[in-house]
């Protein structure tokens, strides 16, 4: 008897097309008419890529997890691939979905010769990639260093390359709450690099462009523009899974949020958010940052200096751990199935899990050499990582993804900094360590 394939099998055996004509006049049918319209969108197409008669990709810095329906309005009616993380394909309300667009599935962060091989079956064939550097969507409202390797990456194809810069798409839904906000949004569609300037530059000339281009705060846009969100009293909804320790009296996982209030439960130190996306504080003795990601910004410098004051650094969270089932879709929008639990631990050596999975003892290490950050698909509620290249994801009992997601990427830039942080933050290592190969 034949034995029966796993999804897993069956995805890794898929060969990919350009999307029907029917299939993306679908798409462009229901996002115009009922997807898109809420989020109140502003859409300018400077270049036209459907202009571009041979291969090319689509970049854009990836805010939210609607940007697919700007990149689909702004290069309608091109036809194009669009990248997705791995372990979406998993989920049963989307893979139908993925597989009539033609959807091309990406391990994030790791070396995903699959993955490559599917962008280039495409590539070769003329047809249009539409693809995020950075590899997933933004957690704090702020762009992220894109993935090593991607300026050698798209000169390497040496094919046009199309930007679509997006604005506000954060702030209908961001990572710590889920919950659709309607304001205004931007999008703004440009020819970024022409295959004569792929071969003239480098590839990290290339990455040096495409982090400059892709800077941008979502939180420092919306209240320069004074927009106003409908947040219904909730905007502070888990804001305390990425601001999480206390700017006043340094408490860590001390903050408490909820509703439209965000206050450490050590000082009573807190503040308001009100439908700016401004941060008030309750009094004129609370210490609260201006927004959300300059609050990050904090934190991430308060972790440089730990890890590097303490050569015995560690932090150690009790998870649950789910995996991707080998015969069966996700169900009730799930991204994982519970499979196991145990302890998982960050120091200076690397991260180190001791627990199990499926019943039986498991237990794994990993480099910071190579794991430079956390992927957070959906919700900062919990984190994932590929362990032997199967996809697990983690979900601490506590609020402390925030944390575990800066402790991982400065022991990274400590320890190996092939991952660099933005020069425009080199504040924060000013008279600091920064890496091996930065000394």
């Amino acid at each position: 008897m034949k034995e029966k394939l796993t999804l897993q099998e069956k995805l890794k055996r898929r060969k990919y097309k350009t999307p029907s004509r029917f299939v993306t006049g679908l798409y462009d049918l229901i996002g115009s008419t009922v997807l898109l319209p809420k989020y109140n969108p502003h859409i300018e197409v400077i270049d036209d890529i459907n202009e571009e008669k041979g291969a090319c990709f689509i970049v854009w810095n990836h805010l939210s997890r609607l940007d697919h329906l700007y990149t689909m309005k702004a290069a309608y009616p091109k036809r194009y691939n669009m990248v997705a993380g791995y372990s979406e394909f998993f989920r049963g309300h989307l893979h139908l979905v993925f597989r009539l667009n033609q959807i091309l599935p990406k391990k994030v962060y790791t070396l995903d010769r699959g993955g490559i091989k599917a962008i280039s079956s495409v590539i070769a064939k003329g047809g249009a990639v539409a693809m995020s550097p950075e590899g997933m969507s933004s957690i704090y409202g702020t762009n992220q260093p894109v993935v090593p390797g991607s300026g050698k990456f798209l000169k390497h194809y040496k094919v046009p390359v199309y930007f679509l810069e997006m604005r506000g798409q954060y702030l209908t839904s961001t990572k710590h709450c889920l919950e659709e906000r309607k304001g205004r949004t931007e999008a703004r569609l440009y020819k970024l690099f022409t295959p004569e300037q792929l071969e003239e530059m480098s590839g990290e000339q290339i990455e040096k462009k495409l982090n400059e281009v892709f800077r941008h705060d979502d939180y420092e846009w919306s209240i320069k523009n004074h927009i106003k969100w409908e947040m219904h009293g909730r905007s502070c909804e888990h804001l305390d899974e990425i601001c999480y320790r206390c700017p006043r009296c340094g408490a860590d996982l001390a903050m408490s949020a909820g509703g439209d209030e965000i206050k450490c439960e050590k000082c009573c130190n807190g503040a308001k958010m009100n439908d700016y996306y401004e941060l008030l504080p309750f009094d004129a003795d609370c210490v609260i940052p201006k927004t959300p990601s300059k609050w990050v910004e904090l934190e991430r410098v308060n972790i440089i200096d730990e890890i590097r004051r303490d050569p015995d650094y560690s932090f150690t969270e009790h998870v649950k751990v789910g995996y991707l089932p080998p015969y069966k879709y996700l169900k009730k929008m799930k991204t994982s199935e519970e499979c196991g639990e145990g302890k998982l631990t960050f120091d200076h050596s690397g991260i180190h899990f001791r627990g199990t999975k499926l019943g039986e003892e498991w237990n794994f290490d990993l480099s910071y050499a190579t794991y430079y950050s956390l992927v957070v698909m959906t919700s900062t509620a919990k984190f994932s990582f590929y362990v032997d290249s199967e996809f697990y994801e983690f979900t601490p009992d506590r609020r402390s993804v925030g944390k575990m997601l800066l402790i991982t990427e400065e022991m990274h830039r400590l320890h190996f900094n092939t991952w660099k942080n933005f020069p425009w933050n080199d504040w924060m290592y000013e008279g600091r360590e920064l890496g091996v190969d930065a000394k």
